[in-house]
């Protein structure tokens, strides 16, 4: 695979059912319990909110005749902060890259992407967080120029009520 291949964009509700299979490909999400009815209504909060870009890494339609795919993914927050002369900050989360594919530069340049919105919107800072046991995923973003920083510390919740 090459990376020039490699179109990055921001999704569109059509790229649903692609990011559904990339959720559970790359690891983000276990295989068989995410639905496309709960996508659809987590994509429409996450449209509503102007802070808030899903972006796609679509591999480009192969000499073989394949379709362009959607190979990763990213969600990029922008954050307005009071604190820090009102300068917002940007945090990724969920990335995700097609299992067969990692190690092959899609979530460099997902998250290249990601730095130069965050920069474009005067963040002064891009954050994320990793699980503990992605011991990989800590090489990857310190590869990129990301320091450990602080404690991440998290709270389960109970399901609201429906």
């Amino acid at each position: 695979m090459s990376v020039a291949a490699l179109q990055i964009r921001d999704a569109v509700e059509a790229d649903l059912p692609g990011l559904l299979q990339l959720f559970e490909s790359s690891g983000l999400d276990p295989a068989g319990q995410a639905d496309l009815q709960s996508l659809h209504r987590a994509w429409q909060q996450l449209r509503a909110w102007p802070g808030a870009r899903v972006r796609v890494a679509e591999l480009a339609e192969s000499a073989e005749g394949e379709g362009a795919r959607i190979v990763g993914t990213l969600t990029l927050f922008i954050l307005p902060m009071l604190s820090h002369q009102a300068t917002p900050c940007a945090v990724v989360e969920s990335v995700g890259v097609d299992a067969g594919l990692q190690g092959q530069g899609v979530g460099r340049a997902l998250m290249q992407d990601a730095l130069h919105l965050a920069a474009q919107a005067g963040c002064y800072k891009l954050a994320l967080s990793s699980n503990l046991r992605r011991l990989e995923a800590h090489a990857f973003y310190q590869h990129l120029g990301f320091e450990q920083h602080g404690l991440s510390f998290k709270l389960a919740l109970p399901k609201a009520a429906e």
